[in-house]
């Protein structure tokens, strides 16, 4: 592991490494604030997720987390959004499928298997390097939040795992991937043909097959003038699913609010603290 960067900041450090990684088969790269109480010992952390297009630097920049997170005493922690590098053919050809477009999925469809394997990153390989490299610093209490196709990676993570993780949020999430345009080609391309094998990587069929979400009901944020919104996103099929299961989501219509940071960053501290509850009571 490499420090490539570091700045100082409400009293903690965000700080941003590279690792070779075993699973995605390159070198990744991640970021992680660490608030000012880590220094006097480990702190719960939060994973957030970037959504299409994005590296870890949109969110470190742009959301405008650190403050609250040093406020809270919560550590963030943010990886990149697909592997890099490999030059597989297609890998550079779009903006929603390949470089920045790794849906969080393992992929079993050539070239991608063997390499394309975000989901695996993020729920093993990153926690085991970050509970190896930061014990000092990060403890074993985790949530997880993301934006778009991250919102989509951490609702579906969530649902998987509800062991590992205390909360769960989302901004504007990919609710359902096996029912937009978006999920119909990464998750043909990742994981092919087979429908049935997508409903592992589909929040809203993992619902009705009756995986549950860890700790509190998960906040879900949704901009009423987002572009992807009827589309892409429809969270409606989220809220259907989780009423006819009998679970509790709580997903907000925010009137005027689109798909950009400057929407995360407005609900920011409200995500931040539901998870500061859920993790730090």
């Amino acid at each position: 592991m490499e420090q490539i960067d570091a700045h100082k900041c409400f009293g903690g450090w965000q700080r941003r490494y590279t690792h070779e990684s075993k699973v995605c088969d390159c070198t990744m790269t991640f970021a992680v604030f660490l608030p000012p109480q880590a220094e006097q010992g480990p702190v719960p952390a939060v994973y957030y997720l970037s959504g299409l297009t994005c590296t870890d630097e949109n969110f470190v920049n742009k959301a405008g987390a650190q403050r609250v997170a040093a406020e809270l005493g919560l550590a963030l922690i943010a990886p990149d959004t697909s592997p890099r590098g490999h030059n597989l053919p297609g890998e550079d050809d779009s903006y929603d499928f390949g470089s920045a477009a790794g849906f969080y999925v393992n992929a079993t469809q050539p070239p991608w298997a063997g390499k394309y394997n975000m989901y695996d990153y993020v729920v093993e390989e990153l926690p085991a390097l970050i509970k190896s490299e930061f014990a000092a610093t990060v403890s074993d209490k985790a949530s997880i939040m993301g934006h778009s196709m991250g919102g989509h990676g951490a609702l579906v993570i969530g649902l998987r795992n509800a062991d590992r993780y205390a909360s769960v949020s989302a901004f504007s999430p990919i609710v359902a991937p096996g029912q937009v345009p978006w999920g119909h080609k990464a998750l043909g391309g990742y994981l092919g043909d087979d429908r049935a094998a997508w409903r592992d990587y589909d929040a809203t069929a993992l619902v009705e097959d009756g995986k549950r979400f860890p700790g509190p009901a998960p906040l879900i944020d949704q901009g009423l003038d987002d572009g992807f919104l009827e589309e892409q996103l429809r969270p409606e099929l989220l809220e259907d699913a989780a009423k006819a299961a009998g679970i509790e989501v709580s997903v907000r219509h925010q009137p005027g609010y689109d798909h950009s940071y400057f929407f995360i960053a407005t609900f920011m501290e409200d995500h931040l603290r539901h998870h500061g509850k859920a993790l730090l009571g």
